[in-house]
């Protein structure tokens, strides 16, 4: 039975996503900016946890406000949905500058040439997964360590798009030496910053409050001499309209020892995380519980005495 649910889904989702690629981008717009409505004013969809999230950061907005806001966040998430649908059909190597602006290019070149592994770290802001598309489109072919979804049917597909142009997909668990392999041959591994990582995780402070990190981003940088890209790729205009690049660079080969440590490195690349979505905060995913827990006594004190 559950097999067969899982097919029906997924012949739902290849349905729809055929919809989606039969009409205008333009259309699909106006569709996202209804559905956004839909999800916001009526069905109030994770009302609580958005409103939450908006409320803790802008605390300037009132209620009204906020509304307007989480409506925006939604039809940037409808759109985020359409382009990604649209783009393997549009986007190719003879016309993607019609698409995507690049930012700092001579910087991630560089980085992506060397023979020293490189470690991309980005958030749940913009279309993060036309980026790690472009990237390969580019040429440069990268790993990314996510969970598999429950549906294989729908995973499958997934992955199937993600890996057409070499965007690779490493299980959370048991892939250790994966990742080891991808660093010694001096491969890029993407991963998404944002993630909560538990109350084990690196505690610092992303956007005014507590956050539990995966300490593996600043590891896999400072075991591995990897350089660490913050990088973006957000909509600057109509769908589809992408400016991508790297937004800063943490080299432990460069510098003195400020970011040596686990927890300053982890620190770092969240605040400039933090800038980025300030840049364009309707596009940063508010529906995911970016912050739970409290972190240990130790981090609070800590806090304090700063």
């Amino acid at each position: 039975m559950k097999r067969l649910t899982d097919w029906l889904v997924y012949l739902v989702v290849r349905i729809f996503v055929c919809i989606v690629q039969a009409m205008r981008l333009e259309t699909c717009h106006a569709v996202a900016r209804v559905l956004a409505y839909i999800a916001c004013d009526v069905i109030r969809l994770r009302h609580t946890v958005v409103d939450d999230n908006i409320r803790h950061v802008y605390a300037e907005l009132g209620p009204d406000d906020r509304r307007a806001f989480a409506r925006r966040m939604w039809e940037h998430l409808f759109l985020m949905v359409c382009e990604i649908a649209h783009a393997p059909r549009k986007i190719h190597e003879t016309n993607w500058r019609r698409f995507v602006r690049v930012h700092g290019k001579r910087t991630a070149v560089r980085y992506l040439l060397e023979t020293r592994p490189v470690i991309l770290v980005s958030g749940h802001f913009g279309n993060f997964e036309i980026t790690s598309y472009m990237l390969g489109l580019f040429g440069f072919p990268s790993y990314t360590i996510a969970r598999r979804l429950d549906n294989p049917y729908l995973d499958r597909y997934l992955n199937g798009f993600r890996s057409a142009y070499g965007q690779f997909i490493l299980p959370k668990e048991g892939s250790s030496a994966q990742i080891d392999s991808v660093l010694r041959s001096g491969g890029a591994i993407a991963l998404l910053g944002d993630q909560s990582a538990g109350p084990k995780g690196c505690w610092v402070d992303f956007l005014g409050r507590p956050a539990s990190c995966h300490k593996a981003v600043a590891l896999f940088t400072l075991l591995g001499r990897a350089p660490l890209l913050v990088s973006f790729g957000k909509r600057i205009g109509g769908p589809l309209e992408i400016e991508m690049g790297v937004y800063a660079v943490a080299d432990p080969e460069v510098g003195g020892n400020e970011l040596a440590g686990v927890k300053s490195l982890t620190q770092w690349y969240n605040d400039r995380l933090e800038e980025i979505i300030r840049t364009a905060p309707e596009q940063y995913w508010w529906v995911h519980r970016r912050w739970k827990g409290q972190p240990p006594q130790k981090h609070t004190a800590a806090k304090r005495a700063a």
